[in-house]
């Protein structure tokens, strides 16, 4: 076993909050958030009967949700977010340009709340600060949701890691962490020239080696996980990206695993 797959220290007190990583790549994205008494869904991107289906998996009842918070308007991050939203009557909070994106993926929904990267909001007793992020998308943002003075962040679907990223990461406890592809992988891949180009530009997405540097810059002593996300199915895998992301890094008591496509991940609790 890696010595970054080792179990946390106990230097970061815990605050109750629990993470899944429901579904994690191009086919579909979705992470189940709870702190205390309040529990989110960011992003619903498999169909509603499979969301209830990974979440009923890990004993966690979709019953219990408060919010579903949107990233962005691709399918693979919307497409069971309107079902959801209508069967359980959750406020769905999203800015303003990606539902002019996503309104007729979506369809009717009852609450919705708009938000501005940039600009922090609550649901319940969490606090939520949306910032933007380079990905092809109307207004894509990743998110760190806190609470207690503790907080995670969520950043994938990025081209580049910005300054702005780097700064919202830098106090997180927990990263969800984009590590989408092995650049041989994806050059000498059968992906046409075109796709490979939107991958690795600005606004495509993030490389094993892009995301471990930007780890290096944020990480810190009270950082216990990371779960690398969104990792292509065809020009990555789950070895080669926890082997580059971490191998460079120091010898710590943090705690990095690869969250999957194909079924829910474990219940992560800090």
């Amino acid at each position: 076993m890696s010595p970054h797959e080792t179990a946390a220290g106990s230097g970061t007190p815990e605050f109750n909050m629990q993470i899944c990583m429901l579904a994690s790549g191009s086919r579909g994205n979705s992470v189940y958030i709870s702190v205390g008494g309040t529990s989110l869904l960011i992003d619903a991107g498999l169909s509603g009967i499979e969301i209830e289906r990974r979440m009923k998996a890990r004993n966690l009842d979709i019953k219990n949700l408060n919010a579903i918070i949107v990233s962005h308007e691709h399918s693979d991050h919307i497409q069971g977010v309107g079902i959801l939203a209508r069967r359980y009557q959750l406020p769905v909070y999203i800015s303003s340009q990606t539902l002019g994106s996503a309104a007729a993926q979506l369809g009717a929904m009852q609450q919705i709340h708009h938000f501005s990267c940039g600009t922090e909001f609550t649901v319940c007793d969490l606090s939520i600060r949306p910032f933007s992020i380079s990905h092809d998308a109307s207004d894509p943002a990743g998110f760190t949701i806190g609470s207690n003075g503790h907080k995670i962040g969520i950043a994938t679907d990025l081209g580049i890691a910005t300054a702005m990223v780097r700064q919202h990461l830098k106090d997180c406890c927990c990263l969800i962490l984009e590590a989408n592809h092995d650049i041989p992988m994806l050059e000498e891949g059968p992906y046409p020239w075109s796709v490979k180009q939107r991958v690795k530009g600005r606004t495509g997405h993030l490389s094993n080696e892009s995301s471990r540097e930007l780890l290096m810059d944020v990480m810190h002593d009270q950082m216990t996980h990371v779960i690398l996300a969104h990792l292509s199915e065809t020009n990555n895998t789950p070895e080669k990206a926890l082997r580059v992301v971490t191998e460079h890094l120091p010898d710590t008591h943090l705690k990095v695993s690869v969250a999957t496509q194909s079924a829910a991940g474990p219940v992560i609790k800090l």
